[in-house]
């Protein structure tokens, strides 16, 4: 079966998956830490990019909104395996290190 759309479900899922994984996200790096700009920098970009997508779905553009919730997720995801968030041990939200 080929899969070359975008559907309303799929948009959903994604949207509800990044506000959890966005609400659970602390910044690891103390205020005074040498990472600590570079972690806000990365939890900015996700939260624009979500912002965005929410911005495309009202205009009913899915695809562009689909594609700012994967940019979205791809900030957080790095910033989690890298450290910069605190997201506890949850590995369902979050594809951490070992």
């Amino acid at each position: 079966m080929r899969r070359n759309t975008v559907s309303d479900v799929k948009l959903r899922e994604y949207t509800e998956l990044t506000e959890r994984a966005l609400s659970k996200i602390r910044i690891a790096i103390p205020e005074e830490g040498s990472l600590r700009r570079i972690a806000e920098d990365f939890l900015r970009m996700a939260r624009d990019y979500f912002r965005d997508s929410k911005h495309f779905a009202d205009e009913g553009d899915i695809v562009n909104a689909f594609a700012c919730l994967n940019y979205a997720y791809g900030w957080i995801d790095a910033g989690a395996r890298m450290g910069l968030f605190d997201v506890g041990s949850d590995h369902r939200l979050f594809t951490l290190n070992e």
